[in-house]
């Protein structure tokens, strides 16, 4: 009797073990690479799987289990859905996914992204006027929106009419000279920031105006001590840590100014860059590029752009992070 009861408990176990499928998350090619949102937006991710019986299905963010006030989990026997009904930029991070049967599991990562509208730029001043030019600077604002700042909207007001007329467009410089100005008139300036989502809802106004003269005054121009225009390196926008994914084509950026025009570097880990075609160096008006492209897992690390000439030297640097994309085991045996 009791050898009848065993046979049949290990023809039960035998049935289980046929009916077993190693679980394996199978990941949409839309959520490989960053996945970015903008605020207030909905995120719907939904992540397939295969594996039976059903696996467990557990989420982490920036490996910390998810918030269930924040995020909505549903899960089915073939599908993981995570949902974010009004998407805030504190819920950007890495997720972690995971699905496990029995001893068994397969993991996925991705990287959400949640931006908005940048801020206004810190300051704007008017640093000169002459003939029917007007000379302006300002600096970068302090919230680029969580994403990078790709320009400037420079506008000007006639202080007799008001109204605000836009003159450079997706400008890319920190400074810049409006030119065509109207003799006899007086005239306001405003600088907005931009990102990939827009420009920011306010823009910074000079303090000072400029104030075209008319013909026949007689204009004594002030006395000016020759002024030093040379200016050490100075990084305007600094380097992001960023998460690239092993495979995928990604690029670092920032933006320096100095007088003369500085000499740029790259460094990873403290060692300088040289021609190795993996990486194209770019320096174009102040803006400074490094692509990686195809990066593996070893191309992480520290990464540092270095600018110099003969009044100094400055640097920023960033981390970056190189994730691999985890196949299953049921993938990697085809």
């Amino acid at each position: 009797m009791d050898k009848r009861v065993n046979g049949g408990g290990d023809k039960k176990k035998e049935k289980e073990i046929e009916t077993q499928e190693r679980p394996r998350i199978r990941m949409p090619r839309m959520l490989r690479t960053r996945v970015i949102r903008q605020v207030g937006e909905q995120v719907n991710l939904v992540i397939p799987f295969l594996g039976k019986p059903k696996p467990v299905v557990t989420w982490l963010k920036d490996g910390q289990p998810v918030d269930t006030k924040r995020f909505n989990i549903r899960n089915s026997d073939n599908d993981s859905i995570m949902f974010i009904r009004t998407a805030e930029r504190e819920d950007s991070g890495v997720y972690e996914l995971t699905v496990k049967v029995d001893s068994f599991e397969d993991k996925a990562a991705l990287t959400l992204q949640i931006v908005e509208l940048p801020g206004s730029p810190v300051s704007a001043k008017l640093v000169d006027s002459w003939g029917f030019n007007a000379a302006l600077e300002w600096t970068p604002p302090k919230d680029n929106g969580n994403t990078d700042i790709t320009g400037y909207t420079v506008q000007k007001s006639d202080r007799k009419t008001g109204e605000w007329f836009s003159v450079l467009e997706h400008y890319h410089r920190l400074s810049a000279t409006v030119s065509d100005l109207i003799m006899g008139n007086s005239y306001a300036f405003r600088v907005f920031a931009e990102n990939q989502v827009g420009i920011s809802e306010k823009g910074t106004v000079t303090k000072q105006v400029a104030t075209i003269l008319k013909t026949g005054i007689v204009y004594k121009p002030p006395q000016y001590v020759d002024h030093d225009f040379t200016e050490a390196p100075k990084f305007t926008t600094a380097l992001n840590d960023r998460a690239a994914t092993v495979g995928y084509t990604t690029k670092l950026l920032c933006s320096v100014r100095g007088s003369p025009k500085p000499q740029i570097e790259w460094m990873k880990n403290q060692m300088i860059i040289g021609d190795d075609p993996k990486y194209r160096k770019i320096s174009n008006q102040g803006i400074c590029s490094l692509e990686i492209r195809k990066p593996g897992s070893f191309d992480g690390g520290v990464y540092t752009c270095r600018a110099k000439n003969a009044q100094g030297e400055a640097t920023v640097s960033c981390k970056l992070e190189v994730k691999q994309v985890i196949i299953g085991e049921a993938e990697k045996r085809k």
